[in-house]
Parts: structure tokens; C-alpha cells; sequence
């Protein structure tokens, strides 16, 4: 379902927004709180179909380990490409929060390895995270950061 600016949407674990700005490759920009957020149209559901007061509960298409591209068997992965340092932060804390509560050991996170911003704001925030054990860079892919809880 194409959005249009103006459109109030949901983005699961973030809040409800409004549509700014519509980019290629079904992207949008939405403005949430006062912060703008560019996300993919598979993480944005239309305002008026969420039900205010009703408590929706999160389901495993609901989580970003599954809006990621993982593989059966593999650990749940998070791919940062194309956030801000903002956004990538915000969708780390959520990501590292349900790999947490689902019982995972490790996961992975796709910094890319071109600039480097990204991957130093990865790892300045997994250095905070008490329930991190260990971090570091894969040593097969340089721009891809394994998580062991």
C-alpha cells in the first residue's frame, strides 16, 4: 500500500507519525515526535487501521529481526543501511530488546563498512548495554558486528 505525505502511519515500536516524504525504493520519511525516521514500507501500517486504546500484541512479522534478511539457522540479523545515526540507534535498542526476550545468544548487525559512523555508534551503544557480553566486528565481513548476550 503506497503512503503519500501527509498520511498518519504506525512503525511498529517506534510510534504513530506522519508521512513527510516519499522516497524510491519504498522508502519514506515519517516524522515521529519531532524526529524524522526513514523507513521501509513493510514497517509502516496506516494509522486508522491500529485501534486507539486496543493493546495490540507484538508478533514475530512485528519484530526487526524478522523485517531483517535472516536465514533459517542462522543467528537474527539487523540490517542498518540507509538510517541515520538516530534511526540506527533507535532500531538497535529495539532489535537487541526482542533478540533479548526471544532467547537468542547472538545476533548479528550489518553496519557496512564505508565511513565507519554507523559501526562507531554500533558499538559506543553495545558498550552500554548491560546485557551484552561480548561485541566485534565478523572477521569473514568486516561491515557486519556479531552480538553475544
Amino acid at each position: 500500500m503506497p503512503f503519500t505525505p501527509g498520511d498518519r502511519v504506525h512503525v511498529a515500536t517506534i510510534g504513530t507519525g506522519v508521512v513527510r516524504e516519499a522516497r524510491n525504493r519504498g522508502r519514506y520519511v515519517v516524522e515521529i515526535k519531532g524526529q524524522s525516521f526513514v523507513v521501509n514500507e513493510v514497517q509502516l501500517t496506516a494509522a486508522d487501521s491500529i485501534k486507539r486504546g486496543s493493546s495490540t500484541s507484538v508478533t514475530d512479522s512485528d519484530t526487526p529481526a524478522s523485517r531483517s534478511t535472516t536465514r533459517v539457522g542462522s543467528p537474527p540479523q539487523l540490517d542498518l543501511h540507509g538510517m541515520t545515526t538516530i534511526e540506527a540507534i533507535v532500531a538497535l535498542d529495539v532489535f537487541i530488546n526482542d533478540a533479548i526476550l526471544a532467547g537468542y545468544d547472538s545476533v548479528r548487525v550489518i553496519h557496512g563498512r564505508s565511513g565507519g559512523r554507523l559501526k562507531a555508534a554500533v558499538h559506543a551503544r553495545l558498550r552500554e548495554v548491560t546485557a551484552v557480553k561480548r561485541f566485534g566486528v565478523d572477521s569473514a565481513n568486516h561491515g557486519v558486528t556479531i552480538v553475544d548476550f
